[in-house]
């Protein structure tokens, strides 16, 4: 049971290292055709960089399913790029781009920072210039100015009184 844990966990981990690379190198890179729909507004609900998802999706299911009989490395290897999968869904396409509509702000200065490091990436539209590669690693200039810059106040939780003091 520790293997397993340890070999998902490290898959995980080892993850973040390549979605970097891969975003730094080969989607600003040769893919950049795929991945630029990802950097210019559009009306769609899908874009050209949602095939990214059945790569990683595929390599994954390719080891669940390689290594299901015995449990063995390559299961838990899939899984660990599945829960990868998983997060970087929930705060990268529902958290920073809001595309499902559940979960629009948070308080947590982690994922403010990471939201404020991602709009960097994002303010470039072309191949070259930007920065802040990485899914869940966090430069440590993004973590202070969320520490120092307070969460934004949605309206919904302030309570507004619409009756006269009088």
């Amino acid at each position: 049971m520790w293997a397993a844990v340890a070999v998902t966990t490290a898959t995980f981990l080892g993850m973040e290292f390549v979605a970097w690379f891969m975003h730094k190198y080969v989607l600003h890179g040769a893919l950049w055709f795929l991945h630029r729909s990802h950097h210019v507004r559009h009306p769609h609900h899908f874009e050209r960089n949602d095939f990214f998802f059945l790569f990683y999706g595929a390599l994954s299911m390719a080891g669940i399913m390689y290594g299901s009989d015995e449990k063995s490395w390559p299961f838990w290897v899939g899984i660990g790029i599945a829960a990868y999968g998983t997060v970087y869904f929930f705060v990268h396409d529902v958290l920073i781009h809001g595309r499902l509509r559940f979960w629009r702000k948070s308080s947590n200065k982690y994922l403010r920072a990471l939201n404020m490091a991602h709009k960097m990436h994002h303010k470039t539209t072309g191949r070259d210039g930007s920065q802040e590669f990485g899914m869940l690693w966090v430069s440590p200039k993004y973590l202070e100015l969320a520490r120092r810059k307070p969460a934004p106040v949605r309206v919904a939780d302030k309570q507004v009184s619409t009756s006269s003091p009088l």
